[in-house]
This record gives structure tokens, sequence and C-alpha cells, in this order.
């Protein structure tokens, strides 16, 4: 069992969870949370140091601390969370080469564990009804975050191969929910008007925010080496998680026009970033039979239970403010109109 754990990308919400499950961790002596920013959240009994991922600072707090086991977490999916997609692509790209290049020199490593995205997939409409570990190569992919979490995967396996003796397991989460979380796509889910796209109800899997904790605990407590989709029971449809939610609709030819996706980041309800539109157009599906028989991981949350926690908490006993709903209700007609609402 590991004993000196280091969790980068303590800032967010599911980084500062699962630091604090590790800090109370029996086995565990020390866990060091590194993040550019303090967490808003506890993170427990573990120790915030303050580290730019991007730059070598990463390597000299790996050198002080001399974790045995590193686990990334900061791989950020939306925009909004670096502050735009050049930033964004930073983080994810330029800071998982530094902290792998950190890893690579360390005497004390021997575990890496990556928080990856079945994004990694993409989604068209030539996709399998299950994508597998081992189709990555042929996926439809290669903009934005499917780019960067494809890189990012890249420079892990590359390590790998560098350095075998590290133990290296790479967890692709599908969207993960909850009472709690924010993400782009449950902003989505609490629009009060939810824009779909004409003639499509795609279907996905969800991973509920404690099941994505206990899962990467898992990684990091036990020798389990290897690749992993990781994603609850069962499917959705876009048509059933809204009803369940609700939310009316508004039928677009697109979700993927610069006027949707401007006017709806600017009125602050989502971050509709391309790889969401394609996701919300096509949906996607990932076979979990190595979730079970290799992670010997369970969840607790089927997709549809997961979906309800989350609709509980967020979509329901007035959760909405009446000038978001104009500020939706405003955008919606300019887009069904043609009408530039931008600057009134």
């Amino acid at each position: 069992m590991s004993r000196v754990v280091m969790v980068v990308g303590v800032a967010r919400h599911l980084g500062a969870r699962l630091a604090a499950r590790l800090a109370a961790e029996p086995g565990i002596d020390r866990v060091v949370g590194v993040d550019l920013v303090e967490p808003a959240e506890s993170i427990g009994a573990a120790e915030f140091v303050r580290a730019d991922i991007r730059t070598s600072d990463v390597g000299r707090v790996m050198d002080r601390a001399a974790p045995d086991t590193v686990v990334h977490m900061n791989i950020l999916a939306t925009r909004a969370d670096a502050g735009g997609r050049t930033p964004q692509k930073e983080i994810n790209v330029i800071g998982t080469m530094q902290l792998l290049a950190a890893c690579q020199r360390s005497a004390s490593v021997r575990k890496v564990v990556v928080k990856s995205s079945t994004t990694v997939y993409g989604s068209g409409p030539q996709a399998p009804a299950l994508f597998a570990e081992d189709m990555v190569s042929g996926a439809y992919t290669r903009r934005g975050y499917e780019k960067d979490a494809g890189e990012v995967e890249a420079y892990v396996r590359g390590f790998s191969r560098r350095r075998p003796d590290v133990g290296v397991t790479i967890l692709r989460f599908a969207n993960v929910l909850g009472p709690d979380i924010r993400t782009g796509l449950t902003e989505y889910f609490v629009l009060p008007v939810v824009p779909v796209v004409l003639g499509r109800d795609p279907r996905f899997q969800l991973v509920h925010e404690q099941d994505c904790v206990d899962a990467l605990r898992v990684a990091t407590v036990e020798h389990r080496p290897g690749i992993f989709n990781v994603a609850g029971d069962g499917f959705l449809v876009l048509s059933q998680a809204l009803r369940r939610a609700g939310r009316p609709i508004v039928p677009l030819p697109t979700l993927g026009s610069p006027f949707v996706g401007g006017i709806l980041r600017r009125t602050g309800v989502v971050d509709m970033d391309s790889a969401m539109v394609r996701f919300l157009t096509y949906g996607r599906g990932v076979d979990t039979t190595r979730m079970r028989t290799q992670l010997k991981f369970d969840p607790v949350y089927s997709t549809v239970a997961t979906f309800d926690a989350f609709a509980g908490a967020r979509t329901r006993g007035g959760l909405l403010d009446r000038d978001r709903i104009r500020a939706v209700e405003h955008t919606l007609r300019g887009v069904l109109t043609g009408e530039d609402t931008r600057g009134r």
C-alpha cells in the first residue's frame, strides 16, 4: 500500500475530495496536495503545497515530498476552468509533460495514476455502440479537449515505456455528475430551457462523483496497472434525462454554431465547447468489462441513479434565479429568430 501520495490538482472539487479521502486511509502516512491556487474545499489532513504544474516547480515539490505514488487530477475539461482555450491546453499538455518528467527523474515514484476521460474516444455518427480501451487510435477525436486528452495519454504511455518499473493506471471516466460537482454538462442540465439538436437523442453513461473518488482510491491504494473505462451501469438518452429533470427543450439545427456557443457562454450558463457539442449530438458508450474484472471496481450508482441524485440536488426546489431564466430565454429567442441579441 502507498505510504506517501502526491495528488496534483487539489484546487478543484474531485481533487480535494480525493486528497481528503486518501489522508484518512489506513496505511497512507502522508498526502501532499499540489495546485497553483489554494483549495476552496477542505482537503482534510492532507498538506497543501502551491506549485504551477506547467513549470519546474512541480519537480522541486516532488523532490522534497519523495512520493511513491502520484495521482494526476489536473486535466481540465472546460475552457472556463482555465480561463480560456490556450491556458487550458498549457495546463493539460505542458503540465502533464512537466509532471511526467519529474516522475521520470524521481527515485521514489513507483506508481502513477491518471484521471482521464472517455472523451478521448470522441463522438461521431460512425462510432461503435461501445468503445473498448484499445479503440482510441480510430476514435473520432482530435479537436479541443478531445485532442488534449489523447495527447496526455500518449505522453503517459511514453513515460510507462521509459520507466517500466513504475506501475501506471489510466482511468477513463464517463461524465461525472452528482449533487456538488460543477461541470459544463451539469450546467447544461440546469438550464431553464435546454437547447437540443433537432432529430437527435444521444445516449450516454454517467459516473457519480462519489464513485469517481472511490475508483481513484482503488487505483491508488491497490496495484491495478492498465487502462480502464469507468462508468455506471446502464444508459440514459438525452430526452429521458431532461424529462427526469423537468426541463423543457428547444430543438435547434445544431449546437455547434459560433453564435449559439458564444451567446451561451456570455450568459454564463454553460461552456459549450466542440467536444460537448459532439457529445450532445451523438452521445457515447464504453465497455466496462475491464473495470469489473481487472480493476475490480463496481460503482455503487448506476447511470440513472447518478442522474437522479444530481437532479434532486440541482434542478428542483427553486434553484434557478429569475435573471438567469430571462437571460436564457432572451438568448434562445435570438437563436430561433435569427436575431443577434448580443448588444441588447
